[in-house]
């Protein structure tokens, strides 16, 4: 199996069983919707996962019979209490880090501007901010707020539009004595370039800057090792992965304890509830517990972090098959145009095409109408790529899951087929 540095690479091994197709997708009830006479195929993935219906089954399951807020000691509260447990340990084997250096919040945006907040604090006039032009917004904008905030300067690093890279050049050029946050998206939600942080967090950390990475569309894909390639924060998403909407926030305990983030002050202040503000949609906690044991259980045998580890790898194997049907078969296309690396390079099974002569908002709209394909059109936050690859206007995105089949990626093909005339 193919990897890139800070993930855990796991072999499956003989006599370990793992899931089929089938068997996967008989745990989303999703699946069993129809659109315009056919099966509903989901390639909206990157914007957001079906759940299985353990997930499901286990949010009600909390909100009807263990609902309770925390630290008050009757049942229902120790309850409670437990589930934020759990999670935290999910997390942490999902992760690869302690339970105490996982914390929650309502999203990673919410997050990540509230680690904006706590780290503008430390800054001065003058310093600087590294983001880059590949990533969601959500790892810009709340870096760009401390511009106007503070007075920091922040320094972007573009992409190679050929191939959906970033200009590793560009980056080094772009360290310099003043930097004091650089922060980087593992995978690009648009374009499903996956870039190798390690030797990028190092350069970081050579010139002294705190490294955040954008796992939210790597984390579903990738499994990673976050303690050990080093970076200081990490963000992700669970309703990225088959679990609930929240958001996760990965940072050392002792580096969480020893920053200041807006707080009440009769509120916990130690790591890791010192970073999470206000009281936490507790229904989710046993969803994103399931959604970790739901990964873990696409393989026997082991921990749990091992069982993740042969399960990711099957994954990492069946989208890479995926994501080349389905680039071979549009590429074919008369008028179609694909964006990112093309298959074989590290990346994760989504893509982005446009259609010539055909906006990608009706191309989209053609494919869940006529095909009953839930596609997504648009920049998806990604605000800066679509212009930087030349192109006047919103992107088509495809994206395979765990819950993906072959036929699926085929009747794609067989819709844009149909607008591009081949």
């Amino acid at each position: 199996m193919s990897t890139v540095d800070g993930a855990s690479a796991t072999a499956v091994g003989e006599g370990f069983r793992i899931a089929t197709v089938e068997e996967i997708r008989d745990a989303f009830p999703a699946l069993e919707r129809e659109h315009a006479g056919h099966p509903v195929a989901y390639f909206d993935g990157p914007g957001g996962t079906q759940v299985p219906k353990a997930v499901a089954d286990a949010i009600a399951d909390h909100l009807l019979h263990h609902n309770g807020n925390r630290n008050w000691g009757f049942p229902t509260s120790v309850e409670t209490d437990h589930a934020v447990a759990e999670a935290r340990e999910a997390m942490a084997d999902l992760l690869g880090c302690r339970a105490a250096d996982v914390a929650f919040g309502p999203n990673m945006t919410a997050l990540t501007y509230h680690l904006s907040r706590t780290l503008g604090r430390t800054m001065a006039p003058g310093d600087e901010i590294v983001v880059t032009r590949l990533d969601h917004f959500a790892n810009v904008s709340p870096w760009k707020a401390l511009e106007q905030e503070r007075g920091v300067v922040v320094r972007e690093v573009p992409f190679r539009p050929e191939d959906g890279t970033l200009d590793t050049d560009a980056y080094e050029a772009l360290l310099g004595p003043r930097t004091r946050l650089v922060a980087l998206g593992w995978a690009s939600n648009a374009l499903g370039t996956v870039t190798n942080l390690v030797p990028l967090l190092e350069q970081a950390k050579a010139a002294g800057a705190w490294t955040f990475v954008d796992g939210v569309h790597s984390v579903p894909h990738v499994l990673p090792a976050a303690r050990a390639m080093g970076c200081d924060f990490l963000a992700c998403s669970p309703y990225k992965f088959y679990g609930p909407h929240a958001g996760v926030l990965y940072a050392p305990a002792e580096l969480m304890d020893e920053l200041d983030p807006p707080r009440l002050s009769c509120a916990p202040q130690a790591a890791p509830e010192r970073f999470e503000t206000g009281t936490q949609a507790h229904e989710d906690m046993p969803g994103i517990t399931a959604a970790v044991e739901f990964l873990a259980g696409l393989a026997d045998g082991g921990t749990r972090r091992e069982r993740l580890g042969r399960g990711y790898a099957v994954l990492h194997q069946r989208g890479e098959e995926l994501i080349a049907r389905l680039w071979n078969g549009l590429g074919a296309l008369p008028g179609v145009r694909l964006f990112g690396p093309p298959p074989g390079r590290p990346r994760t099974p989504t893509l982005s095409f446009v259609v010539e002569g055909h906006p990608s908002r009706a191309v989209a709209e053609h494919l869940w109408s006529r095909h009953g394909l839930f596609l997504s059109s648009g920049a998806f936050y990604a605000a800066y790529v679509p212009g930087d690859l030349g192109v006047d206007g919103p992107l088509v995105r495809a994206g395979c899951m765990a819950y993906t089949t072959e036929d699926e990626v085929d009747r794609l093909v067989e819709g844009v087929a149909e607008l591009a005339g081949g």
